[in-house]
């Protein structure tokens, strides 16, 4: 079941860096995005959102 906040659900991708380093990242999207799988909120973190924007964000706990 993917994490959802205020009609956001959370998506993971891995994607490659320069140096040839895979990096997993995770966004936010009201939207199916073209690439990425819906996942759960990853342990030790917690979601803050932007008080000027209003959209979600990860941050560490």
């Amino acid at each position: 079941m993917a994490y959802m906040h205020d009609g956001w659900t959370l998506y993971t991708r891995d994607v490659k860096l320069k140096g040839g380093r895979t990096q997993t990242i995770y966004f936010f999207s009201k939207r199916k995005p073209k690439s990425g799988t819906p996942c759960e909120l990853p342990s030790g973190y917690k979601v803050g959102v932007n008080k000027r924007t209003g959209l979600p964000y990860l941050k560490k706990k």
